[in-house]
């Protein structure tokens, strides 16, 4: 009796922490590409929630309709052979389950993997992402701006981002935009994104990658197309130039704060992708770097 008290006692305390949480990032879309996992989610969880209600009904009934009756001991029951009716539908519909899921998450991930739909007559704007231990190094080729920690985006713009890595691998992820992709050395992959509304929003690394995975963390700010070319004008008035000395110290491993920089690394450090895909892109030049830090 005690016990089953400290049950619905840890239990309440549960339930009422959980009332004043946020509500899930995934499950709070602002983008296209978030929208159409948030549907799958709500999909697969309303599908396993009527199984399992499902078979709560099936075991209350077995339960009750089969208990133990007062029957003598030497009663046998009688012999019950196999239903070819009830095997089908213990193997049928798993297998329609599944393959209904199977179905939407394979249509789901061509819609996630391209430019969104709404937005496909824009031109998107590029975005190298690249990230070392442990800060994201933000390059807009197309403005000559580098930012770090911290991402300015158009709303209602496709944002095509090339991520890659200088050291382990991390996972770019902004969850209420879209999924996780990860960024690698020596290679870059693809992502679209979308911010059908300006807001604030929040970013990080969802790939473990040592001490100082916690705070492998950016902010992103999605504004107006307007907004976004006024502060393009600002960073090209006030911020410093992003020479190859500063990058050097910036890919040390640590943690630093957001800044904002003139030109990127692009210029003297190229994405790992074309003809320089595939040659030890990432991890020679942290050795190099490592070398000369040594030398000094």
């Amino acid at each position: 009796m005690k016990k089953s008290w400290l049950r619905l006692i840890g239990l309440s305390t549960i339930v009422t922490m959980l009332t004043g949480c946020d509500p899930l990032l995934v499950l709070d879309p602002k983008g296209p590409q978030a929208q159409v996992q948030a549907k799958d989610i709500m999909l697969s969880i309303g599908i396993m929630s009527f199984i399992v209600l499902i078979v709560f009904v099936l075991l209350a009934y077995m339960l009750v309709k089969f208990r133990a009756s007062k029957q003598s001991p030497d009663y046998k029951p009688p012999h019950i052979k196999g239903s070819t009716k009830v095997e089908i539908i213990c193997v049928g519909i798993p297998v329609l389950i599944v393959a209904y899921l199977s179905f939407i998450s394979v249509e789901s991930n061509y819609k996630v993997e391209s430019t969104p739909e709404k937005y496909k007559q824009e031109e998107p704007l590029i975005i190298y992402a690249s990230t070392s231990n442990w800060k994201w190094h933000f390059s807009y080729p197309e403005e000559d701006i580098e930012t770090v920690n911290y991402l300015y985006i158009p709303a209602e713009r496709p944002i095509e981002f090339k991520l890659y890595s200088y050291g382990p691998i991390t996972s770019f992820w902004i969850p209420q935009l879209g999924g996780q992709k990860y960024a690698m050395a020596d290679m870059v992959n693809t992502l679209h994104l979308a911010a059908d509304l300006p807001g604030e929003y929040m970013g990080r690394n969802a790939n473990f990658n040592g001490k100082g995975f916690a705070e492998n963390t950016f902010n992103v700010t999605a504004v107006t197309q307007d907004e976004f070319d006024d502060w393009v004008k600002e960073v090209k008035a006030t911020a410093e130039p992003l020479t190859e000395e500063k990058f050097n110290t910036l890919l040390e491993p640590g943690h630093v704060g957001q800044s904002t920089y003139t030109g990127t690394h692009l210029t003297f450090l190229p994405a790992p992708e074309g003809e320089n895909g595939g040659h030890q892109h990432g991890t020679s030049h942290i050795k190099d770097h490592a070398s000369q830090q040594n030398d000094h």
